[in-house]
């Protein structure tokens, strides 16, 4: 088990009570971190109050658009004036056009490519940048991202999601040798199909759990839980010597030939 009681984590990606960055935000808050939690925007900050509200200690909420470097430095300059630092950052922000996701990926426009990887990918860079000196202050810290299977293998209508993962993947790689230095651990969680809000945007979303449940090794799908205990591990002091890694979550589906 993963022990941050007591440690501050800032969690950023938390779209509606189906996201994986919630599971991991209500596993992290039982287990007694004090949480701060992003919204995008007013509209989706109503909907994160009301998840706030269910926590057992209240998250400091703060705005942030992760596409906006202005929105990124005011998110770290408000916590550089809290003076126990940060322990944890989760990154669970994800994006691509729906237009992206549906034509073929010949037609993938400049515009949508470069969307999806400044939103899925360098945002990882953005803020990591952010939390380091925030992490240094308490002697080190981990950051721990989400990614899926598509980064390496191509899957029906995940297009230019599945690159933006690629490069999110060698992201965690390039920083773990960054902040090694300085204490920091990188790690990613690929997880198995989860029925999330960005899910909803696949077509055939159906289809690919159904063969997960046929073909992965325990034959089932995963869940929150799944994600949200490991992310827990990687959190806290027991993944300690873990660095840069990708952890497949996916109930043994990526070991499978056939």
């Amino acid at each position: 088990m993963s022990d941050v009681q007591g440690r501050t984590g800032l969690i950023v990606g938390v779209a509606n009570k189906r996201s994986l960055a919630w599971a991991i935000a209500q596993r992290a808050d039982a287990a007694g971190a004090q949480l701060v939690l992003t919204y995008q925007n007013e509209r989706l900050k109503e909907n994160l109050d009301e998840l706030a509200a269910t926590l057992s200690r209240p998250p400091l909420l703060l705005p942030c658009d992760v596409s906006r470097d202005e929105d990124i430095a005011a998110l770290f300059d408000h916590l550089s004036g809290r003076s126990e630092g940060l322990d944890f950052l989760v990154h669970g922000a994800a994006f691509a056009p729906r237009e992206a996701l549906s034509a073929p990926f010949t037609q993938t426009s400049r515009e949508a490519f470069r969307i999806a990887l400044d939103v899925s990918a360098y945002s990882l860079i953005a803020l990591a940048r952010g939390a380091a000196p925030l992490m240094v202050t308490r002697g080190g810290g981990s950051i721990v991202t989400l990614s899926y299977l598509g980064s390496d293998r191509v899957f029906p209508n995940y297009n230019v999601m599945g690159v933006a993962k690629a490069a999110l993947e060698s992201s965690v790689r390039y920083l773990a040798a960054d902040l090694g230095t300085q204490g920091i651990r990188v790690n990613t969680i690929s997880a198995g199909p989860v029925k999330t809000l960005a899910a909803s945007g696949i077509s055939g979303f159906s289809g690919i759990l159904q063969v997960y449940r046929d073909r992965a090794a325990l034959k089932r799908n995963i869940d929150g839980s799944d994600v949200a205990d490991t992310a827990m591990f990687l959190l806290g002091p027991a993944s300690r010597g873990i660095t840069g890694e990708v952890l497949y979550v996916d109930a043994g589906y990526r070991v499978m030939g056939m």
